[in-house]
């Protein structure tokens, strides 16, 4: 009975790693790809003077 337990449990890990991992790596890769920067980086600073008045 403990074999089958561990095996499950194996099992079970092996299946919530293999889906998380696909899904922290698009994460990770899609985030700074879309933002043009990684995260903690400042954006570009816009100037002061210039708005657009609509």
């Amino acid at each position: 009975m403990n074999v089958l337990r561990s095996l499950f449990i194996r099992q079970l890990l092996g299946a919530a790693l293999a889906g998380l991992v696909p899904v922290v790596l698009v994460a990770f890769l899609s985030i700074p790809y879309s933002l043009g920067r990684h995260p903690d980086e400042r954006g570009p600073v816009a100037a002061s003077g210039t708005r657009h008045m609509t």
